[in-house]
Protein backbone atom coordinates (compact mmCIF):
# COMPACT_ATOMS: atom_id res chain seq x y z
CA UNK A 1 0.00 0.00 0.00
CA UNK A 2 2.88 2.38 0.38
CA UNK A 3 2.93 4.86 -2.76
CA UNK A 4 -0.97 4.86 -2.80
CA UNK A 5 -3.57 7.32 -1.78
CA UNK A 6 -6.37 6.07 0.51
CA UNK A 7 -9.84 6.40 -0.53
CA UNK A 8 -12.47 5.30 1.88
CA UNK A 9 -16.31 5.63 1.42
CA UNK A 10 -17.30 6.84 5.14
CA UNK A 11 -15.61 9.37 7.25
CA UNK A 12 -15.93 12.88 5.48
CA UNK A 13 -14.83 15.75 7.40
CA UNK A 14 -17.74 17.49 6.04
CA UNK A 15 -21.56 16.09 6.24
CA UNK A 16 -23.97 16.98 3.58
CA UNK A 17 -27.45 18.53 4.76
CA UNK A 18 -28.67 16.03 7.12
CA UNK A 19 -26.07 13.92 7.67
CA UNK A 20 -25.56 12.70 11.05
CA UNK A 21 -22.76 14.14 12.73
CA UNK A 22 -20.05 11.69 13.67
CA UNK A 23 -18.27 11.19 17.40
CA UNK A 24 -15.04 9.18 17.68
CA UNK A 25 -15.79 5.31 17.49
CA UNK A 26 -15.95 3.59 20.76
CA UNK A 27 -17.10 0.15 19.91
CA UNK A 28 -15.87 -3.09 21.36
CA UNK A 29 -11.95 -3.39 21.63
CA UNK A 30 -10.17 -7.06 22.19
CA UNK A 31 -8.90 -7.35 25.83
CA UNK A 32 -5.05 -5.39 25.89
CA UNK A 33 -2.08 -7.77 26.22
CA UNK A 34 -0.76 -8.91 30.58
CA UNK A 35 1.98 -5.53 29.54
CA UNK A 36 -0.55 -3.05 29.10
CA UNK A 37 -3.64 -4.94 31.15
CA UNK A 38 -2.48 -2.88 34.68
CA UNK A 39 -1.56 0.54 35.33
CA UNK A 40 0.41 -0.76 37.92
CA UNK A 41 4.08 0.44 37.88
CA UNK A 42 6.75 -2.17 37.09
CA UNK A 43 10.02 -2.89 38.97
CA UNK A 44 12.72 -3.93 36.70
CA UNK A 45 16.25 -4.20 36.56
CA UNK A 46 18.12 -3.41 33.33
CA UNK A 47 21.60 -5.07 33.32
CA UNK A 48 23.01 -4.18 29.21
CA UNK A 49 25.78 -2.07 28.22
CA UNK A 50 24.45 1.15 28.53
CA UNK A 51 27.75 3.10 27.48
CA UNK A 52 28.00 1.81 24.19
CA UNK A 53 24.25 2.14 23.96
CA UNK A 54 25.06 5.78 25.36
CA UNK A 55 27.24 6.49 21.89
CA UNK A 56 24.95 4.71 19.54
CA UNK A 57 23.24 7.85 17.53
CA UNK A 58 23.61 6.87 14.05
CA UNK A 59 20.66 5.95 11.50
CA UNK A 60 21.29 2.21 11.77
CA UNK A 61 22.35 1.66 15.03
CA UNK A 62 23.43 -2.36 16.58
CA UNK A 63 21.74 -4.76 18.71
CA UNK A 64 22.91 -5.14 21.88
CA UNK A 65 22.60 -7.65 24.15
CA UNK A 66 20.63 -7.23 27.65
CA UNK A 67 19.09 -8.85 30.21
CA UNK A 68 15.88 -7.65 31.67
CA UNK A 69 14.62 -9.02 34.91
CA UNK A 70 11.75 -8.41 37.66
CA UNK A 71 9.63 -10.54 40.13
CA UNK A 72 6.59 -12.19 39.54
CA UNK A 73 3.24 -12.21 41.47
CA UNK A 74 5.13 -14.96 43.40
CA UNK A 75 7.99 -13.47 44.39
CA UNK A 76 10.11 -15.72 41.65
CA UNK A 77 12.71 -13.68 39.66
CA UNK A 78 12.09 -13.59 36.15
CA UNK A 79 15.33 -13.50 33.91
CA UNK A 80 14.73 -12.12 29.87
CA UNK A 81 17.63 -12.44 27.57
CA UNK A 82 16.50 -9.37 24.95
CA UNK A 83 18.28 -7.09 23.09
CA UNK A 84 18.41 -3.22 23.06
CA UNK A 85 19.30 -0.70 19.77
CA UNK A 86 18.50 3.08 20.27
CA UNK A 87 15.82 4.55 18.61
CA UNK A 88 14.04 8.22 17.62
CA UNK A 89 14.87 11.71 15.91
CA UNK A 90 15.09 14.83 18.60
CA UNK A 91 15.73 12.50 21.84
CA UNK A 92 18.34 10.61 19.70
CA UNK A 93 20.65 13.67 19.63
CA UNK A 94 23.12 13.72 22.01
CA UNK A 95 22.61 17.57 22.76
CA UNK A 96 19.20 16.56 23.86
CA UNK A 97 19.19 13.44 25.19
CA UNK A 98 23.05 11.63 26.67
CA UNK A 99 20.23 8.70 27.41
CA UNK A 100 18.64 8.14 24.39
CA UNK A 101 15.70 6.09 23.86
CA UNK A 102 15.40 2.41 23.14
CA UNK A 103 13.47 -0.29 21.38
CA UNK A 104 13.28 -3.61 23.43
CA UNK A 105 13.53 -7.16 21.30
CA UNK A 106 12.26 -10.11 23.24
CA UNK A 107 12.68 -13.63 22.66
CA UNK A 108 9.57 -15.10 22.01
CA UNK A 109 10.07 -18.50 23.50
CA UNK A 110 11.24 -16.64 26.91
CA UNK A 111 8.21 -14.79 27.57
CA UNK A 112 5.20 -16.83 27.58
CA UNK A 113 3.78 -17.22 30.93
CA UNK A 114 5.35 -13.60 32.27
CA UNK A 115 4.34 -10.25 31.90
CA UNK A 116 5.71 -9.32 28.68
CA UNK A 117 3.75 -12.23 27.07
CA UNK A 118 2.43 -11.93 23.25
CA UNK A 119 5.18 -9.08 22.92
CA UNK A 120 8.02 -8.93 20.22
CA UNK A 121 9.45 -5.10 20.14
CA UNK A 122 8.63 -2.47 22.08
CA UNK A 123 9.60 1.24 22.68
CA UNK A 124 10.97 2.06 26.11
CA UNK A 125 10.98 6.22 26.26
CA UNK A 126 13.64 6.79 28.67
CA UNK A 127 14.33 9.44 31.15
CA UNK A 128 16.85 11.31 28.37
CA UNK A 129 19.02 13.16 30.85
CA UNK A 130 20.66 11.08 34.17
CA UNK A 131 21.49 14.45 36.23
CA UNK A 132 18.51 16.45 35.89
CA UNK A 133 15.83 15.23 38.23
CA UNK A 134 13.13 17.34 35.93
CA UNK A 135 13.18 14.83 33.24
CA UNK A 136 11.73 12.42 35.26
CA UNK A 137 8.90 14.86 35.72
CA UNK A 138 8.84 15.20 31.97
CA UNK A 139 8.57 11.32 31.90
CA UNK A 140 5.39 10.81 33.82
CA UNK A 141 3.56 13.72 32.18
CA UNK A 142 4.50 12.30 28.79
CA UNK A 143 3.11 8.74 30.22
CA UNK A 144 0.01 10.29 31.85
CA UNK A 145 -0.73 12.45 28.09
CA UNK A 146 -0.81 8.91 26.84
CA UNK A 147 -3.17 7.71 29.49
CA UNK A 148 -5.92 10.61 29.40
CA UNK A 149 -6.41 9.90 25.36
CA UNK A 150 -7.55 6.37 26.19
CA UNK A 151 -10.20 8.55 28.08
CA UNK A 152 -11.98 9.00 25.16
CA UNK A 153 -11.10 6.31 22.94
CA UNK A 154 -9.68 2.59 22.46
CA UNK A 155 -7.95 3.39 19.36
CA UNK A 156 -5.17 4.91 21.42
CA UNK A 157 -1.31 3.44 22.08
CA UNK A 158 -1.70 1.88 25.70
CA UNK A 159 1.15 2.34 27.46
CA UNK A 160 3.19 1.26 31.15
CA UNK A 161 4.71 3.11 33.21
CA UNK A 162 8.24 1.19 34.92
CA UNK A 163 10.65 1.32 37.57
CA UNK A 164 13.91 0.61 35.62
CA UNK A 165 17.23 0.07 37.83
CA UNK A 166 19.95 -0.15 35.25
CA UNK A 167 23.01 -1.87 35.77
CA UNK A 168 26.35 -1.60 33.79
CA UNK A 169 28.20 -4.48 33.83
CA UNK A 170 31.42 -2.73 31.51
CA UNK A 171 31.72 0.35 34.04
CA UNK A 172 32.02 0.81 37.27
CA UNK A 173 29.23 2.84 37.86
CA UNK A 174 26.89 2.46 40.42
CA UNK A 175 22.98 1.56 39.71
CA UNK A 176 20.48 4.02 39.63
CA UNK A 177 16.84 3.78 38.78
CA UNK A 178 14.91 5.92 37.07
CA UNK A 179 10.97 6.22 35.56
CA UNK A 180 10.34 4.99 31.76
CA UNK A 181 7.58 3.80 29.79
CA UNK A 182 6.89 0.69 27.23
CA UNK A 183 4.43 2.04 24.30
CA UNK A 184 2.55 -0.51 22.78
CA UNK A 185 3.72 -1.44 19.26
CA UNK A 186 0.77 -0.34 16.36
CA UNK A 187 0.04 -3.87 15.30
CA UNK A 188 -0.59 -4.56 18.35
CA UNK A 189 -2.74 -1.47 19.09
CA UNK A 190 -4.63 -2.19 15.58
CA UNK A 191 -5.25 -5.95 16.13
CA UNK A 192 -6.94 -5.09 19.16
CA UNK A 193 -9.55 -2.55 17.77
CA UNK A 194 -10.01 -5.28 14.75
CA UNK A 195 -8.05 -3.27 12.33
CA UNK A 196 -4.93 -3.02 10.76
CA UNK A 197 -2.01 -0.54 9.80
CA UNK A 198 -2.92 1.49 7.19
CA UNK A 199 0.66 2.81 5.41
CA UNK A 200 0.26 5.25 2.48
CA UNK A 201 2.29 7.44 1.31
CA UNK A 202 -0.03 10.33 1.79
CA UNK A 203 -3.53 10.94 2.97
CA UNK A 204 -6.72 13.20 2.61
CA UNK A 205 -8.18 14.51 5.86
CA UNK A 206 -11.81 13.45 4.18
CA UNK A 207 -10.33 9.99 4.05
CA UNK A 208 -10.58 10.28 8.28
CA UNK A 209 -13.21 9.03 10.18
CA UNK A 210 -14.76 12.70 11.36
CA UNK A 211 -14.98 12.49 15.13
CA UNK A 212 -12.06 10.34 15.39
CA UNK A 213 -10.60 13.15 13.55
CA UNK A 214 -11.85 15.73 15.13
CA UNK A 215 -10.82 14.01 18.73
CA UNK A 216 -7.37 14.04 17.64
CA UNK A 217 -7.48 17.29 16.95
CA UNK A 218 -8.97 18.79 20.12
CA UNK A 219 -6.75 16.47 22.22
CA UNK A 220 -3.73 17.77 20.74
CA UNK A 221 -5.40 21.15 21.17
CA UNK A 222 -5.62 20.31 24.81
CA UNK A 223 -2.14 19.64 25.27
CA UNK A 224 -0.82 22.40 23.49
CA UNK A 225 1.05 20.13 20.54
CA UNK A 226 1.77 21.61 16.91
CA UNK A 227 4.40 18.79 16.25
CA UNK A 228 1.96 16.63 14.01
CA UNK A 229 0.39 16.04 10.94
CA UNK A 230 -2.22 13.79 9.26
CA UNK A 231 -1.39 14.29 5.93
CA UNK A 232 2.48 14.69 5.84
CA UNK A 233 4.93 11.91 5.80
CA UNK A 234 6.74 10.67 9.08
CA UNK A 235 10.61 11.87 8.97
CA UNK A 236 12.48 9.56 7.36
CA UNK A 237 9.62 7.12 6.25
CA UNK A 238 7.96 6.94 3.31
CA UNK A 239 4.12 6.95 4.71
CA UNK A 240 1.72 9.36 6.53
CA UNK A 241 2.30 10.78 8.80
CA UNK A 242 3.90 13.01 11.47
CA UNK A 243 3.66 11.65 14.86
CA UNK A 244 0.56 10.07 14.33
CA UNK A 245 -0.34 6.50 12.86
CA UNK A 246 -3.06 5.52 10.69
CA UNK A 247 -5.54 2.24 11.49
CA UNK A 248 -8.44 0.87 9.72
CA UNK A 249 -9.07 -1.12 6.86
CA UNK A 250 -9.33 -0.33 3.08
CA UNK A 251 -12.85 -1.17 3.26
CA UNK A 252 -14.03 2.09 5.00
CA UNK A 253 -12.44 2.63 8.25
CA UNK A 254 -9.57 5.11 8.60
CA UNK A 255 -8.58 6.78 11.97
CA UNK A 256 -5.64 8.96 13.11
CA UNK A 257 -3.52 7.62 16.18
CA UNK A 258 -1.84 10.19 18.09
CA UNK A 259 2.01 9.79 19.62
CA UNK A 260 5.43 11.16 21.08
CA UNK A 261 4.14 14.38 22.89
CA UNK A 262 7.37 15.14 24.45
CA UNK A 263 6.87 18.72 22.15
CA UNK A 264 3.88 19.34 24.19
CA UNK A 265 2.70 22.24 26.12
CA UNK A 266 1.71 20.29 28.73
CA UNK A 267 4.84 18.86 29.47
CA UNK A 268 7.25 21.82 28.22
CA UNK A 269 10.88 20.09 28.32
CA UNK A 270 13.33 22.28 28.57
CA UNK A 271 14.40 21.14 24.50
CA UNK A 272 10.83 21.77 23.06
CA UNK A 273 10.66 25.21 20.67
CA UNK A 274 8.00 26.45 19.74
CA UNK A 275 7.28 26.88 16.01
CA UNK A 276 7.37 30.54 15.43
CA UNK A 277 5.73 30.35 11.57
CA UNK A 278 2.14 30.13 13.54
CA UNK A 279 2.73 32.68 15.38
CA UNK A 280 3.71 31.51 18.68
CA UNK A 281 6.86 32.12 20.88
CA UNK A 282 6.19 29.37 23.37
CA UNK A 283 5.56 25.67 23.52
CA UNK A 284 2.79 26.52 26.39
CA UNK A 285 0.95 29.22 23.76
CA UNK A 286 -2.14 26.75 22.43
CA UNK A 287 -2.43 27.06 18.55
CA UNK A 288 -5.47 24.91 17.06
CA UNK A 289 -3.90 22.88 13.90
CA UNK A 290 -7.33 21.17 12.95
CA UNK A 291 -8.76 21.49 9.67
CA UNK A 292 -12.14 23.78 9.18
CA UNK A 293 -15.29 21.64 10.23
CA UNK A 294 -18.54 22.85 11.19
CA UNK A 295 -19.10 24.23 14.21
CA UNK A 296 -21.14 21.11 15.63
CA UNK A 297 -18.73 18.17 14.54
CA UNK A 298 -16.75 20.54 17.35
CA UNK A 299 -19.44 20.47 19.80
CA UNK A 300 -19.88 16.84 19.46
CA UNK A 301 -16.22 16.00 20.68
CA UNK A 302 -16.60 19.17 23.51
CA UNK A 303 -19.10 16.93 24.97
CA UNK A 304 -17.22 14.24 25.21
CA UNK A 305 -14.32 16.43 27.01
CA UNK A 306 -16.61 17.84 29.09
CA UNK A 307 -18.41 14.23 29.86
CA UNK A 308 -14.54 13.27 30.75
CA UNK A 309 -13.29 15.85 32.56
CA UNK A 310 -12.84 14.74 35.84
CA UNK A 311 -11.26 11.55 34.78
CA UNK A 312 -8.53 13.75 33.01
CA UNK A 313 -8.26 16.23 35.70
CA UNK A 314 -7.54 12.96 38.01
CA UNK A 315 -5.07 10.84 35.55
CA UNK A 316 -2.59 13.54 36.09
CA UNK A 317 -3.43 14.61 39.78
CA UNK A 318 -3.27 11.46 41.16
CA UNK A 319 -0.12 10.33 39.69
CA UNK A 320 2.67 9.22 42.35
CA UNK A 321 6.02 10.53 41.79
CA UNK A 322 4.43 13.94 40.10
CA UNK A 323 5.81 17.12 41.43
CA UNK A 324 3.06 19.61 43.64
CA UNK A 325 4.53 22.03 41.22
CA UNK A 326 4.12 19.63 37.80
CA UNK A 327 0.89 18.82 38.94
CA UNK A 328 -0.35 22.50 39.83
CA UNK A 329 0.87 23.52 36.57
CA UNK A 330 -0.82 20.99 34.49
CA UNK A 331 -4.15 21.37 36.69
CA UNK A 332 -3.88 24.93 35.27
CA UNK A 333 -3.06 24.40 31.40
CA UNK A 334 -6.16 21.97 31.86
CA UNK A 335 -8.23 24.54 33.55
CA UNK A 336 -7.40 27.19 30.14
CA UNK A 337 -8.49 24.59 27.88
CA UNK A 338 -11.61 23.63 29.24
CA UNK A 339 -12.36 27.42 29.40
CA UNK A 340 -11.89 27.96 26.01
CA UNK A 341 -14.16 25.06 24.90
CA UNK A 342 -16.90 26.49 27.00
CA UNK A 343 -17.28 29.78 25.83
CA UNK A 344 -18.69 30.30 22.22
CA UNK A 345 -16.49 33.17 21.66
CA UNK A 346 -13.81 31.73 22.59
CA UNK A 347 -14.29 28.96 20.34
CA UNK A 348 -14.72 31.45 17.80
CA UNK A 349 -12.11 33.18 18.14
CA UNK A 350 -9.31 30.55 18.78
CA UNK A 351 -10.34 27.18 17.40
CA UNK A 352 -13.20 28.02 14.46
CA UNK A 353 -11.32 31.18 12.90
CA UNK A 354 -7.33 30.12 12.77
CA UNK A 355 -8.84 26.47 11.13
CA UNK A 356 -6.94 24.73 8.47
CA UNK A 357 -8.95 25.23 5.22
CA UNK A 358 -8.66 21.73 3.44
Amino acid sequence: MVGSVLLLAVGTACPVAGQQVQRPLEGETAAPAPLFASHEVLTLNLEAPLASLRDDRGEDPPERDAVLMYFDGLGQPVRLDVQLRTRGHTRLLRQICDFPPLRVNFRRSQVEGTVFEGQNKLKLVTHCQDRQLEYQQYVLLEYLVYRAYGLFTEAGFRVRLAWITYLDPDTERDPYSRFAFFIEEEEDLAERNGWEVIKVERIHPYDLQAGQLRLFEVFQYLIGNTDWSVVARERGKTWCCHNARVIGNLAGVALPVPYDFDMAGIIDTRYATADTSLGIHSVRQRQFMGFCAPREELEAVFSLFNERREAVYAVFRDQAGLSERSVRRTMGYLDDFYDIINDPGAVTREMIEPCREL
